[in-house]
């Protein structure tokens, strides 16, 4: 067992900006998540994605938020610890002990979890199932990766028209498929790709993918009509993900569905655990990664507060520090 102020269970934006934001008030901060490196869901399912909604960027990668959030905590030396999951909670003496799954134990001053929706999965294609070669993937890691390709997207959301709209630049070609008329994703995104040379499918299924070692071709038929075979080089499988809380749901939080109720200091119904990011609900509650940004420095002040009660809940703006 060994002692840190601040455990931040969750390496996405929200837990990275908690990073930056408690080494800024001096505490010692640990960042423990289950992915082998930090980002989150947005290292994991669309590093390449450009985003709009963070302020002081027009538009920025994902990849290269998640790089710039590590570069800003990294002056206050916060420590990784990638692939450990954070399995019990319990106390001694008052404060938080966190077990995580490799045996390590953690004495706390304060927990806050950024977990976003938890651990993920994605939800398989059907016509996948017995097929096991190479080309079918669930989120691009590198758009440059598909350049010159046939692109099969299947689905109808976010993700499928994020995909089609990035990758449209670089493969050769982009076939989208879903098994409905209407589609889930923002309309002005839907807008842009049917202006863009994108095939779309609608009320079809996805029947066969073939190749051995990668795929090859795959088979998808429309509804009430005949089916048809098209070149591909790869399946992007955008169906979305399934979340799940994993040990968290056993820490006796209290809990709306998979997210965690918070005060208006971001602390749980667990003495010193905060949340903050996707995962934390309150009444209003807007699920931006802007929104947080915000809520992680409520969540580190209110912590910093609690391991040391003669502390400022508020320490001035950090262009003060200079």
């Amino acid at each position: 067992m060994r002692e840190i102020d601040v455990a931040i269970v969750g390496a996405g934006p929200t837990g990275l900006y908690a990073a930056y934001y408690a080494g800024f008030r001096g505490l010692s901060v640990a960042v423990i998540d289950a992915l082998p490196e930090p980002g989150g869901q947005v290292t994991a399912m669309y590093p390449e994605k450009a985003i709009y909604d963070v302020a002081g960027f027009p538009v920025i990668k994902g990849r290269d938020l998640v790089a710039n959030l590590v570069e800003q905590a990294a002056p206050y030396n916060p420590e990784y610890l990638l692939g450990a999951r954070a399995e019990a909670l319990s106390y001694v003496d008052g404060r938080p002990l966190l077990s995580l799954d490799g045996g390590e134990k953690l004495l706390c001053g304060a927990i806050i979890v950024t977990g976003g929706l938890g651990s993920f999965s994605p939800r398989p294609l059907p016509a996948a199932a017995a097929f096991d070669g190479g080309g079918l993937v669930y989120f691009v890691p590198r758009l440059a990766e598909l350049s010159g390709h046939n692109v099969l997207i299947v689905g109808g959301g976010d993700s499928a028209f994020d995909w089609a709209l990035a990758l449209e630049p670089l493969a050769k070609s982009i076939t989208l498929v879903h098994r409905r008329e209407k589609f889930r994703a923002h309309a002005a995104t839907v807008a842009r790709v049917q202006d863009l040379a994108v095939r779309i499918v609608v009320n079809a299924e996805i029947t066969k993918i073939h190749g051995d070692e990668r795929v090859t071709h795959a088979d998808f038929t429309i509804k009430g009509g005949a089916g048809e075979t098209i070149p591909v080089d790869t399946v992007v499988a955008a169906l979305g993900f399934t979340a799940d809380l994993g040990p968290l749901a056993e820490w006796g939080l209290d809990l709306d569905k998979r997210h965690i109720k918070v005060d208006s200091t971001m602390l749980t119904n667990r003495p010193r655990v905060f949340a903050a990011g996707d995962i934390a609900e309150y009444p209003g509650k807007v699920r931006l990664i802007a929104t947080g940004f915000g809520e992680a420095a409520t969540a580190v002040n209110n912590a910093a507060v609690t391991i040391n009660p003669e502390a400022h809940l508020f320490p001035g703006h950090s262009s003060d520090a200079g």
